[in-house]
């Protein structure tokens, strides 16, 4: 994990209680706009955190004052280089297709738009400040939301509103977004990363495989059919069934004290 502190400028990385890394977007001369090194160093921290049976949850930030991320670099596709703006495996910021078992949390605090709103679509929770909104003004400029936000946002919301959003390119304000549930938390300003992260360390208090896999079949509710959601369910129970933490939780319970997870 030393390397990817010291990785890139662009994206900062640091790890918090032992269990959360914290991933903030640090291009605020640029409205943190997704370049190709944002690009590269999200892909290289998710194959991190991924691979770190330590981390357990991913919060996701920004250090622009107003702007969670105003999408993709235009300076970049003028110049041609819109092709560095996407991962081979990741997808558009390395992120957004990302194959990814741990929860990822985004606290916006600020304007997610375009491709930053797409950034939020991709990730698990949503901790929001009264202040941030979300849009996928595409249409504006003659282009789509094609990474992943003309799907993701009628699953997030009711469709008739993503529809209005995605044809008009307006934004939706983060209390609306809470009303409908595309946002989980909505918080002052001041308390946007620290909510991010206390929903983070409830999520580390759980055991990590049981979560993993909960998670694995959640996140396919939406595409697979119920035959194929009940297998995968009881593939999923075989893997934490055959783990430490499924002898771990019952033992902690008559023991009368926090469990010890592994994540094994």
């Amino acid at each position: 994990m030393s390397d990817l502190r010291a990785r890139d400028a662009v994206v900062r990385f640091e790890v918090r209680d032992g269990h959360t890394a914290v991933v903030t977007l640090n291009r605020p001369e640029a409205r943190n706009a997704v370049n190709g090194a944002v690009a590269a160093a999200l892909e290289a921290i998710v194959d991190a955190t991924e691979g770190d049976p330590s981390i357990r949850a991913v919060v996701l930030a920004s250090s622009h004052p107003e702007v969670f991320c105003a999408g993709a670099d235009l300076k970049e596709i003028s110049a041609g280089r819109r092709a560095s703006l996407r991962t081979e495996r990741g997808g558009f910021a390395g992120l957004v297709f990302a194959k990814r078992d741990k929860p990822w949390i985004v606290a916006v605090d600020g304007k997610a738009l375009a491709g930053g709103c797409e950034l939020v679509l991709a990730c698990d929770m949503v901790v929001a400040s009264p202040r941030a909104s979300f849009g996928l003004p595409e249409v504006l400029r003659g282009l789509i939301a094609a990474a992943g936000g003309l799907y993701r946002l009628p699953r997030a919301l009711p469709a008739n509103i993503a529809l209005e959003m995605i044809a008009t390119a307006l934004p939706i304000d983060a209390e609306r977004a809470h009303r409908f549930g595309l946002v989980n938390r909505l918080v002052e300003p001041a308390r946007v990363l620290d909510e991010a992260l206390q929903l983070a360390s409830q999520i580390a208090a759980n055991a990590p495989v049981a979560v993993r896999e909960s998670l694995r079949v959640a996140r396919a509710s939406l595409d697979l059919d119920e035959t194929a959601l009940r297998q995968r369910s009881i593939a999923g129970m075989a893997i934490v069934a055959a783990s430490e933490d499924y002898q771990e939780g019952p033992r902690a319970f008559i023991e009368k004290r926090p469990p010890r997870w592994s994540g094994r």
